[in-house]
């Protein structure tokens, strides 16, 4: 499969073991249950340097996610191609995330697209205090339009995420920032509590 046919789909199921020693491995499945995208990060990483991969053996890069500084509580990641071409770039909304966490899509000119964004503020507490015994879920939005969603499952052991961007009916959404940002939600906001 192309590289950008994996990124033309709607429907993703994203997975991260949570008890992993030396790093993380996320596994991101086509709803046939086909991967389309493979990330190992290595454990204990002071800058967040990120490779999507096409496979598990790490042979077909698709795209970079890239920490602008080592301490930013805001964080901004950029997104570009395997050969450095920006894509846009993600930005967590810091302050805003202590309650509500908050991402702000960027296009390449670093101008705000959109964001993904926890479903509610009273959730969001819940899920503090209670330290992620309710799911997280996001809404997606470019341009003032929802665009997709990403659903976690309860699971102790496995961190899930259904993925949905079939709302995006016109596009708007450029779908290797949707998968960027679904790879920053498994690999940094589980950290985080």
């Amino acid at each position: 499969m192309s590289a950008m046919v994996r990124f033309e789909q709607n429907q993703f199921l994203a997975r991260k073991k949570v008890f992993k020693f030396l790093g993380d491995a996320f596994h991101i499945y086509e709803p046939n249950g086909n991967l389309a995208f493979y990330v190992k990060q290595k454990a204990f990483k002071l800058r967040e340097a990120i490779t999507v991969y096409a496979d598990e053996g790490q042979n077909q890069p698709l795209m970079t996610i890239q920490a602008r500084s080592v301490l930013d509580f805001s964080g901004t990641y950029d997104v570009t191609t395997t050969d450095g071409q920006k894509l846009g770039a993600l930005r967590r909304k810091g302050l805003a995330s202590i309650l509500r966490d908050k991402w702000e899509f960027l296009d390449a000119e670093d101008q705000v697209t959109g964001t993904a964004e926890e479903d509610s503020m009273a959730l969001a507490l819940v899920r503090r205090l209670l330290n992620n015994l309710v799911p997280q879920s996001f809404t997606v939005t470019i341009g003032g339009h929802v665009v997709g969603t990403f659903n976690q499952h309860f699971n102790p052991f496995v961190a899930k995420y259904d993925v949905d961007f079939s709302m995006d009916t016109g596009g708007t959404l450029d779908r290797r920032l949707g998968i960027a940002a679904v790879v920053l939600l498994l690999a940094i906001e589980g950290r985080q509590k």
